[in-house]
């Protein structure tokens, strides 16, 4: 059963559910209570009513993310910048990882919502990664799908663009909804898959294994506590090594669908911001 967040006629409200028949009974308390407090457990008050609207499983939290995660994202991210820097290397090997802050909650797209491009980029991607969803107190308690959508061109020309190429409207979406650690699997076997469709017609598939990860999950969860604080909790998108083609870019309305093993599935489409 998973975790869900729902928008009744009463306002919104934490739900459970099963992945593949979505929400079916609402919930006591919120989410930034439960990850305030340190357990995802809730007791349930009655059925969720017909016509309620799925949100992205994020209420209070940031979203943060982790970068060059992957040997294949290093290796993209030397691609953009056309060998002019060499960042990238450093960061993959060194002690420290990459880790910058993605959206505010009130940004956050949800399954079924609009993912962006920026109208001054001419190279923008989709990013699937695995989210990791964390109590007050540093402990993952669960799994999401995050979308880490980014303009190539724009970092890829001064890492210091780095903001402006990750952080923008619908640059960020998250779900379908929120899987406790428990019953969810070992994320080490978990296989992430990206496909974008245009004009009803798949134009990319790849995918990926969360085995393929330089750093342990709790690595990144630590190195992110490391004086900073998140009383309601906090989401982490962990990285991707999923990437389209040099020659590819994302274009509006082309659908975006990431499956994670054990999570199901987020869909976006893409609009031009």
């Amino acid at each position: 059963m998973a975790l869900w967040r729902v928008r009744t006629a009463e306002g919104e409200r934490l739900a459970r559910g099963p992945l593949d028949g979505g929400p079916v009974e609402l919930l006591e308390g919120t989410l930034d209570a439960l990850l305030a407090a340190g357990s995802l457990d809730a007791v349930a008050t009655g059925p969720v009513p017909a016509g309620s609207v799925v949100l992205a499983p994020v209420a209070g939290q940031e979203v943060w993310a982790a970068g060059v995660t992957y040997s294949a994202s290093r290796t993209a991210r030397n691609d953009e910048s056309k060998g002019a820097h060499d960042f990238y290397d450093l960061v993959y090997d060194a002690e420290r990882p990459e880790l910058f802050f993605k959206a505010a909650p009130g940004r956050v797209r949800g399954p079924g919502g609009l993912i962006g491009v920026r109208e001054d980029s001419g190279w923008d991607v989709p990013e699937p990664e695995l989210a990791l969803v964390i109590s007050a107190a540093g402990e993952i308690l669960g799994y999401t799908i995050g979308n880490d959508v980014s303009s190539r061109s724009i970092e890829g020309e001064n890492p210091l663009y780095l903001p402006q190429a990750k952080v923008y409207r619908g640059s960020c979406a998250l779900g379908p909804a929120i899987v406790p650690v428990g019953e969810a699997g070992a994320a080490s076997e978990m296989e992430i898959s990206l496909t974008i469709a245009r004009d009803g017609e798949d134009v990319f598939t790849g995918s990926t294994q969360v085995a393929l990860l330089k750093r342990g999950l709790d690595e990144l969860v630590s190195w992110l506590f490391k004086a900073m604080d998140f009383p309601v909790g906090v989401v982490l998108l962990t990285g991707t090594s999923v990437i389209p083609a040099v020659e590819f870019t994302l274009r509006g309305g082309d659908e975006v669908r990431v499956a994670i093993t054990g999570l199901g599935e987020l869909v976006n489409t893409v609009e031009v911001v």
